[in-house]
C-alpha cells in the first residue's frame, strides 16, 4: 500500500493522477497508525463515550465534538492542537475520524489470506511449495525443515511430529519451525535477484514443458516482487491496519438499539482472540493449546 498522508486543507480529493496498491510493510503500518487499538469495545452503552483504546478510542482517532477533548478538561478552538494531559485526545477537528487511522498488533504472526490462498498462490510459488503443503505449515499440522544440519531431510521438506521424534532418536537434529513464523523466516531468506536470474535460467535450459510452464509462473511472480521492490515477508502480518471509525459507523436506531458496520465485528473477533492467545502465552499454557488458539 502507498505511504498515507493526512488530508491538507490546501489540496483537494481530486489532485493526483494515479492509485496504486502494493504491499505495506509492519513499519509502514506503525507508522501509518495513531495508536493501537488493544479492546474489542466500541462505545460506552450508558455514556455513548467511545472506549479508551476501544475500536471508536478518541485518543487514536480523534474527538467526537469539533474542539473538545474526550474528558472537557479543553473546549474551543483557542486550544487547536492541544493534547489532553488528562484523556490523551488532541484538541481538533471531528473530520480527523475520517482519516486517522489505528492498528492491532498481533501476538503472533499469520498469513495475509490473499496471497495463500488465491490462484497460484505467491507463497507458495515463491518457495516453490504446494498449496497443501503450505497449509500443513500455516495451520501448525507439520514443521518445515529451515535447516537439515546433517539430518536425513531436505530443506523445505515436512516432518510431523512423530517423524521429527524418530530423527531426534537417531541423533538428527534438523532446525525446524511451523506457522508463519516459518513461513517468513523463508520469504526473509529469499534474494529476489538472484531466484529471478535461476529462473529465466530453467526457462531457457528447461525441455519438459510442463516444468517450463511451472517455473514461469513463478518467475512472474518473482519479477512482480522485483519490479515493485516490495519484500515477500510483507505477506505474512505482524500487525494490521484498523480504518478510521466515520468509515465503520455505528449508527443509533430506535428503542436504543445500534447499527453497525461487518467490519467491527470482525475486528472484535480478532482483538478478541488476540488478547486471549496473549494471556494462554504469559500464562505458559502447553503447546498444544497455542498451536490450536493460533490457527
Amino acid at each position: 500500500m502507498p505511504v498515507l498522508q493526512t488530508a491538507n486543507a490546501s489540496r483537494k480529493p481530486t489532485d493526483f493522477d494515479s492509485i496504486r496498491i502494493q504491499l505495506a510493510s509492519p513499519e509502514t503500518i506503525r507508522a501509518w497508525s495513531q495508536g493501537e487499538v488493544t479492546k474489542p469495545e466500541t462505545i460506552n452503552y450508558r455514556s455513548f463515550k467511545p472506549e479508551r483504546d476501544g475500536l471508536f478510542c478518541e485518543r487514536i482517532f480523534g474527538p467526537v465534538k469539533d474542539w473538545n477533548c474526550h474528558c472537557g478538561k479543553y473546549k474551543g478552538i483557542r486550544y487547536r492542537g492541544v493534547v489532553c494531559d488528562r484523556c490523551g485526545v488532541e484538541v481538533t477537528q471531528v473530520k480527523v475520524r475520517r482519516e486517522r487511522l489505528g492498528h492491532i498488533e498481533l501476538a503472533v504472526q499469520v498469513s495475509h489470506i490473499w496471497y495463500f490462498k488465491s490462484l497460484p498462490s505467491r507463497i507458495g510459488a515463491l518457495l516453490d511449495i504446494s498449496m497443501r503443503n503450505l497449509e500443513r505449515i500455516l495451520y501448525y499440522e507439520s514443521y518445515v525443515v529451515i535447516d537439515p544440519r546433517g539430518a536425513p531431510v531436505e530443506k523445505l521438506g515436512l516432518l510431523t511430529e512423530e517423524e521429527l521424534f524418530e530423527i531426534q532418536e537417531e541423533g538428527g537434529d534438523p532446525e525446524v519451525e511451523m506457522g508463519a513464523p516459518a513461513v517468513k523466516r523463508l520469504l526473509e531468506e529469499i534474494d529476489i535477484e538472484e531466484l529471478s536470474a535461476e529462473l529465466r535460467t530453467l526457462v531457457r535450459m528447461e525441455s519438459s514443458i510442463q516444468r517450463k510452464q511451472e517455473a514461469l509462473k513463478r518467475l512472474k511472480v518473482v519479477e512482480a516482487f522485483r519490479q515493485s521492490e516490495n519484500r515477500p515477508e510483507w505477506m505474512i502480518l505482524d500487525n494490521i491496519p484498523v480504518i478510521p471509525p466515520d468509515l465503520r459507523p455505528l449508527v443509533p436506531l430506535e428503542g436504543g438499539r445500534f447499527a453497525t458496520s461487518d467490519l467491527n465485528d470482525l475486528y472484535r473477533r480478532v482483538i478478541n482472540r488476540n488478547n486471549r492467545l496473549k494471556k494462554l502465552i504469559n500464562i505458559k499454557a502447553p503447546e498444544v493449546i497455542l498451536r490450536n488458539e493460533k490457527r
